[in-house]
């Protein structure tokens, strides 16, 4: 089967069947992919939603042929929160997307040093625009404006879905086990359309030197699940993604062994 190029449309480009295209879209299409009147490729809102589209003469539009639907999301929605490391921030927000993560927010610890700019934020959501293009999901990932831990748990928590922080130190089950007993304990756990995961769970994850014991403390009281990743003191930037892989590998292999029944 030929693989078809992604494209990030907005929904208001869309109006009936067709789509219409900007100044940069023509220009990618027309002058990067080289593609002409009649080529096709697949229009992604970020949303869960994509169409097969062909693209219609000189590149102004393209016409929407049919719905796709690519199983490519997790069944349950993941948000990761991320104490911002000194540096290597956008190698995970690429590779975090890559993984299956619905939301990223940044997070100013204890022991955080970097304090970015705004321009870093927009620049992590183009990351993560591209990435998802790239690996054919139908989500592109919300990176959120940075935001101090004891705020953060004042949203991201117990009240809102299953919550885990990851903590290299201390006798914790794994991160492993607690999430495999967790979608096991949950009913009919599929392969689901993005807009219908089953449930929501957030990952936190520590700066350099980990969460401090007050930072602990606050996430145990926020209804967090405190975690181990291994025996093993993982980097800030190794972390989240050893955390994400597991979770990922945890839904696949549930969704396989159900696809065998």
């Amino acid at each position: 089967m030929v693989q078809l190029q992604r494209l990030t449309i907005a929904p208001n480009q869309i109006l009936g069947q067709q789509i219409h295209l900007n100044v940069q879209q023509r220009h990618y299409l027309h002058h990067v992919l080289r593609l002409n009147e009649g080529d096709r490729f697949i229009a992604i809102d970020g949303r869960g939603n994509g169409w097969l589209a062909s693209l219609k003469e000189n590149a102004l539009a393209a016409e929407m042929l049919e719905p796709v639907f690519a199983k490519t999301e997790l069944p349950i929605s993941v948000t990761l929160l991320i104490a911002l490391p000194k540096n290597g921030m956008d190698d995970i927000v690429r590779q975090a997307t890559e993984l299956g993560v619905e939301r990223i927010l940044p997070i100013i610890s204890d022991r955080t040093v970097l304090k970015p700019s705004p321009q870093k934020g927009d620049r992590w959501q183009r990351i993560a625009q591209e990435a998802a293009e790239q690996c054919e999901r139908q989500i592109i990932p919300q990176v959120l404006a940075p935001m101090a831990w004891t705020a953060a748990l004042k949203i991201w928590n117990s009240n809102c879905a299953t919550c885990y922080l990851c903590e290299a130190r201390g006798n914790y089950p794994h991160l492993l086990s607690s999430f495999q007993a967790q979608i096991e304990g949950s009913t009919g756990l599929t392969q689901a359309r993005p807009s219908e995961t089953q449930g929501s769970m957030v990952v936190a994850t520590g700066a350099e030197g980990g969460w401090t014991g007050a930072e602990i403390e606050g996430a145990i009281a926020a209804g967090y699940q405190p975690v181990s990743l291994g025996s093993r003191i993982l980097r800030a930037v190794t972390a989240p993604l050893v955390a994400l892989s597991l979770v990922s590998a945890a839904c696949d292999a549930i969704n396989s062994r159900e696809r065998l029944i």
